[in-house]
């Protein structure tokens, strides 16, 4: 049974960001040096009112197209980005507030996770311990059996990272996000470009710490299947909105026509967005 007790709370954050406005037409030589002078900015409006709660042993989805803000989102949450508008607590602190206490309690695995290419697994994986003041001895041990139980064979650790596949480096990634042992995990696509077998052992491994430890999940993705296994409620965002949220049982109630007799998550983020999960958002 899932506690009521919000591990994780977001009240109404808004996140812009100003750029330049690209022309919709080709521009002759003259409008090029007027625009050069006078640029017209256009906002983006990567999240945009977004408010949840996640429960203690709950895996939260949010789910969406590429550039709809999810990990916009992640990345305030994490305090990488301070918000333009409203709150972020994490087990009650104030993530703008108190930063450094949050980040003690949390981390965060991303699709675009950066290594020191030419050190070995495990000497990322030591190094990043080190920086969480694990000894060298706990945190080659503990990596190890992290390691291990996401399908990641220990011969491999002493290999530099340029020499592994993309999916056993992610799953390095997962590895040094635990190593701390978080309460907060932030998982933004974590299984985003894997082999089925290393999405599947990943999957596995995050069902067993949200049930062994307890901690608190945020996992965005745009893999229904991924969805539908993990997620014990998902938002749908688009444009920096959520504009559904709720059990998969929920959700695939909301569009289902009268005389159907079957309905996806797919056809309910479709008919929602009006986008394919593959296009930019």
């Amino acid at each position: 049974m899932k506690s009521h007790i919000h591990g994780l709370s977001i009240r109404d954050v808004k996140k812009h960001f100003h750029r330049t406005k690209k022309p919709e037409e080709k521009l002759r030589f003259f409008q090029k040096l007027y625009r050069l002078f006078k640029r017209e900015k256009e906002t983006i409006r990567a999240v945009d009112g977004i408010s949840l709660d996640v429960g203690i042993g709950e895996i939260y989805g949010i789910l969406g197209a590429n550039g709809s803000g999810k990990s916009t989102l992640i990345r305030l949450i994490s305090t990488l980005l301070l918000p333009d508008a409203g709150s972020i607590h994490v087990f009650g602190d104030d993530v703008v507030k108190h930063s450094m206490k949050v980040r003690r309690v949390m981390n965060r695995v991303s699709v675009e996770a950066s290594f020191f290419k030419r050190l070995s697994s495990a000497e990322n994986l030591i190094y990043a311990a080190r920086l969480y003041g694990i000894p060298a001895k706990a945190a080659a041990k503990k990596a190890e059996q992290i390691l291990e139980r996401l399908g990641f064979e220990a011969k491999w650790m002493d290999e530099e990272m340029e020499q592994l596949s993309r999916g056993m480096q992610q799953k390095v990634a997962i590895a040094r996000a635990l190593l701390t042992t978080p309460m907060l995990l932030l998982l933004d696509e974590p299984t985003t470009g894997l082999d089925p077998k290393s999405k599947k052992d990943v999957q596995t491994f995050i069902e067993e710490i949200r049930d062994e430890r307890n901690a608190v999940i945020l996992l965005t993705t745009h893999d229904m299947t991924e969805a539908e296994r993990l997620c014990d409620r998902i938002a749908i965002i688009n444009e920096g909105k959520f504009i559904a949220e709720g059990t998969v049982k929920e959700l695939l109630t909301m569009t289902q026509p009268e005389n159907a007799s079957t309905n996806t998550l797919e056809d309910v983020f479709i008919a929602l967005t009006g986008k394919d999960l593959e296009e930019e958002g």
